[in-house]
């Protein structure tokens, strides 16, 4: 029986007919930074700008090696798989059916039609992911075509392996650890599965969608009741079957979670001082390394960068919630004096490194006082104890509504 090692190596060489190895890149900034040797392994420069065509691409291959004549190949996803299928179809000259959520954005319907062309077809059913599966799952019955799993299928693991494959190709030496993050699991259960103890590894998870967690304390697949779709290139709901035999038997204390927010902080620092565009799952690896500063001192780390599927219009809300994280925004309700001269007072208050992002109020008659809505950034947090002990001393009453999710959701 041939082993996992060196069908991940066939897996690899073959994908050399469809596209390059990805860099493996030495980041000055985070070595610095952290005082380690830190390596980038850049999925986000694959064709795709993902690393997912590496499983479309070997269950394809695999599949039209065993039956030439499948007719379809079918998929459910609202990106970087649809991306890749998509890809591998116009590759190998065969038809593809690509269910997506009514409400994915159009950038990405429209890259995946791009990646695709004629050779694909793409279906927008359902407001929800597990509607779009089963639908696609009951297209794919009906027309007796092949399903392309995002993660939970062994070909899938294999192909992504190749990941770990090239990393130790472009290695002098094995690296002391790899970081990767995890969805469904199948990067993750892949390159473990390749690499095995030869280096340590640390999983990364969302904490809006921490499936292998669950799945860890529960000894089994657990669904996860419910998920921040944020970083939505890992935001499962529920570990892959599959992927959950190759990755139960890992320490939980290697799995590790970030929260979506703090996210958003390496994602800009990535952007801005690295010139890296990183969609919020891509840079889970790259986030953790504050959690890890410790660890790796003196080590060589290999970060895998996932993807960079990141469409720019939600740049605004990447900014807006990493400024919000690192306490430089806040959001407060007013207690106004419906008097003349009452917002000149108020403006007093705020010193030269304040500024104000956002200013709601609409006068009431017959009130002495209105509520106002108001968003202030500033350069340093604790700018933000200056002005509230200057409110309080000036008699305005408020309420600090940053971290209510609730009312930052409805008014923010």
């Amino acid at each position: 029986m041939t082993d996992f090692r060196t069908l991940a190596q066939a897996a690899e060489t073959a994908m050399r007919d469809v596209f390059e190895p990805t860099p493996l890149q030495r980041n000055d900034h985070l070595s610095e930074r952290y005082g380690a040797n830190i390596l980038l392994k850049r999925e986000d420069l694959s064709p795709v700008r993902s690393y997912k065509l590496r499983g479309a691409f070997n269950a394809m291959r695999k599949c039209l090696a065993q039956d030439s004549e499948v007719s379809q190949f079918v998929c459910a996803s609202a990106g970087n798989h649809a991306q890749g299928v998509a890809f591998m179809c116009r590759h190998f000259g065969v038809k593809g059916v690509i269910f997506m959520p009514v409400t994915t954005p159009q950038q990405k319907v429209g890259k995946t039609e791009k990646f695709g062309g004629d050779a694909v077809t793409i279906r927008l059913t359902g407001d929800y992911f597990d509607d779009t599966l089963a639908a696609a799952q009951a297209y794919c019955a009906e027309i007796k075509g092949h399903f392309l799993s995002p993660f939970d299928d062994e070909d899938v693991i294999e192909g992504q392996a190749s990941v770990g494959v090239e990393i130790e190709a472009q290695s002098e030496v094995m690296p002391d650890r790899i970081i990767m993050p995890v969805g469904g699991g199948g990067l993750s259960a892949g390159v473990r599965s390749y690499i095995g103890h030869r280096a340590a590894l640390t999983l990364v998870e969302p904490s809006g969608g921490a499936c292998l967690g669950a799945a860890l304390r529960a000894g089994q697949p657990t669904r996860l009741g419910h998920v921040d779709s944020f970083a939505d290139g890992a935001a499962v709901a529920q570990i892959g079957e599959k992927t959950f035999a190759r990755l139960s038997g890992i320490d939980p204390q290697d799995v590790l979670t970030v929260s979506e927010d703090r996210l958003c902080t390496t994602m800009l620092e990535m952007l801005n001082i690295e010139g890296i565009v990183l969609e919020p799952a891509g840079a889970l690896a790259v986030d953790v390394l504050k959690d890890l500063a410790d660890v790796i001192r003196g080590e060589t780390v290999v970060c895998v960068t996932s993807g960079g599927n990141f469409d720019f219009e939600r740049l605004p809300e990447v900014k807006e919630r990493a400024q919000r994280y690192s306490g430089v925004k806040k959001y407060f309700i007013l207690r106004m004096p419906q008097r003349p001269g009452a917002l000149r007072d108020f403006l007093t208050i705020l010193g030269p490194q304040d500024d104000i992002a956002r200013f709601e109020y609409l006068k009431k008659s017959a009130r002495n006082f209105g509520s106002v809505l108001i968003g202030i950034e500033t350069t340093q947090p604790e700018n933000f104890a200056h002005i509230q002990r200057k409110l309080e001393a000036a008699g305005f009453e408020y309420r600090d509504i940053t971290d209510d999710q609730v009312l930052a959701e409805f008014l923010i």
